[in-house]
């Protein structure tokens, strides 16, 4: 018994020599757990996703700038960013320049997703003949994507990352893509034209993203566009369709800030000023891809219609709205009058709408809109001639073998909605303007170089693009381009209808704009 008891007492009552050794333990276990928790407080969570890419602080989308073949995290992207990659991973430093593709890569619409792959195929398809079938031409062309986030919400970053690359290596000397004609867009490319940085936009149309004459015109030096602007697409429209216009009617929205739609209302105003009736109004929503409760106001507006003497209907409004216009009309109470819709190029999304209800164009319904390019724009088929100028077949035919090395095995690129004959265009005016700007004996141009180039492009100076000739004026806008006339066919197909011209007549083969009163 006194023997297990002393047994007891050694168990519980320790030397001084046990107690030191136990509180240094237990020192150290407590700091050590501390000092990884302290670490864990101070230490910045990684929000990088690959270089020149990080998670902006609240959001889980990966905004920046990168080359290395980094796909944002969207895997429809994954095939055409690694192409890109691998065509900049043997350039030299001190050999080439950086072109930036500036898009949404992360939106969640799934039309811009479409138009975003497109675009990246349309621009990597320019850079490769940039880099192997130019005649050696320098400097070789680097090619970046630049990702302003779903609705281009985080392009003050993105921008200004951009910025940040004009000096070695990478010497930045271009932005392309720029494709919505929204606010965040707008602010975008003032913010890179007034850091001297050369825009060419693909698909931007809005009248007042543009240059022009006059004091306080000129607000973004710098930038050029390859796409017609509203206006001019409302021209041809109304030269192709000889609308009369006491038997035509507007629908337009009333949201404001949407550069798209506010400058193409205005232009279908100013060609209809004989129209006898007010536009019917809808207001779409802050983010005009969701639904929201329009619909019910276009069954609404089609009462109104079938009330008028109108057969031709302008539509002024964002692609999710004239699907939901077309689905209305369908189920109009006058089933037995023939309609036809006329929009700008956002009608080029319908064609891949699973939402679109393609019975309505079964119902005495014609949907016709102004594209920006077409495959069949610049091929000859029976009945149909290619104009002898403002385009070509055979540049058409440069772009068909260089856009096949940017699709996948089995997967070629589709080509109906424009957006890669565009984008290649606008790679294409880009390169021009930084091999014009480049000095006899130079390796690349200088910044400020570039931005300059643009006055001088047209006559035998001219961009031979894909999507047609691509002549400027002193300000940047291309001049009488062609503009596909494309219906939307029964079974949701595209079909090519044949070009129209702002001027009413394809260009004279010098292609000089002429001066302006």
């Amino acid at each position: 018994m006194p023997d297990r008891l002393t047994d007891r007492l050694r168990r519980h009552v320790r030397t001084p020599r046990q107690k030191l050794v136990a509180s240094v333990v237990a020192a150290a276990v407590v700091l050590g757990l501390g000092g990884y928790g302290v670490a864990r407080l101070t230490t910045p969570e990684d929000r990088s996703c690959a270089t020149g890419v990080e998670r902006p602080e609240g959001s889980d989308e990966c905004v920046g700038v990168n080359g290395d073949g980094h796909d944002f995290g969207i895997a429809a992207l994954r095939d055409i960013a690694g192409a890109i990659g691998r065509e900049n991973a043997p350039l030299k430093e001190g050999e080439y320049v950086t072109v930036a593709v500036l898009l949404p890569l992360t939106s969640t619409d799934a039309g811009m997703r479409t138009k975003v792959l497109h675009e990246l195929q349309g621009a990597y398809a320019y850079q490769y003949r940039a880099n192997h079938q130019s005649n050696s031409q320098t400097p070789k062309i680097r090619l970046v994507l630049a990702n302003t986030g779903k609705g281009n919400a985080h392009w003050r970053a993105t921008v200004d990352r951009l910025t940040a690359l004009t000096g070695a290596p990478d010497r930045l000397r271009a932005v392309s893509g720029v494709a919505t004609s929204s606010t965040e867009i707008r602010e975008s490319v003032a913010a890179l034209t007034g850091a001297g940085v050369a825009v060419v936009g693909t698909t931007i149309t809005a009248d007042d993203i543009a240059n022009g004459p006059g004091a306080g015109n000129n607000r973004y030096p710098g930038l050029a566009r390859v796409s017609p602007t509203n206006s001019d697409e409302a021209k041809a429209l109304a030269h192709f369709g000889k609308v009369d216009a006491a038997k035509a009617f507007l629908v337009q929205d009333t949201r404001t800030g949407d550069h798209y739609t506010d400058t193409l209302k205005a232009a279908f105003a100013a060609n209809l000023k004989g129209a006898p009736h007010e536009p019917a109004l809808f207001t779409s929503p802050a983010d005009p891809t969701e639904e929201g409760t329009t619909a019910n106001t276009f069954r609404q507006i089609t009462h109104l219609i079938c009330d008028t003497r109108a057969e031709t209907v302008f539509f002024a409004g964002r692609h999710t709205q004239l699907r939901q216009f077309i689905n209305a009309l369908g189920s109009r109470g006058c089933a037995d009058r023939a309609f036809t819709v006329l929009t700008g190029d956002e009608g080029s999304y319908l064609g891949a709408d699973e939402k679109l209800d393609r019975s309505a164009l079964k119902a005495k319904l014609t949907v016709r809109y102004a594209a920006l390019a077409h495959p069949d724009a610049w091929r000859a088929a029976p009945g149909r001639t290619v104009p002898r100028t403002g385009g070509s077949e055979q540049a058409y035919g440069d772009f068909l073998k260089d856009i096949a090395r940017a699709a996948p095995p089995g997967n070629p690129v589709a080509l109906t909605d424009g957006q890669a004959i565009v984008a290649y265009d606008a790679m294409a005016t880009a390169v021009h303007a930084i091999r014009q700007a480049t000095p006899q004996g130079s390796r690349y141009p200088e910044l400020a170089d570039v931005a300059t180039q643009w006055p001088q492009v047209k006559g035998s100076l001219r961009v031979q693009g894909a999507s047609g000739w691509i002549c400027l004026d002193n300000y940047g806008n291309p001049y009488n381009k062609a503009v596909p006339i494309v219906e939307l066919a029964q079974d949701g197909s595209q079909r090519f209808v044949q070009i129209a011209w702002p001027e009413g007549r394809p260009p004279a083969a010098s292609c000089l704009p002429p001066k302006r009163g």
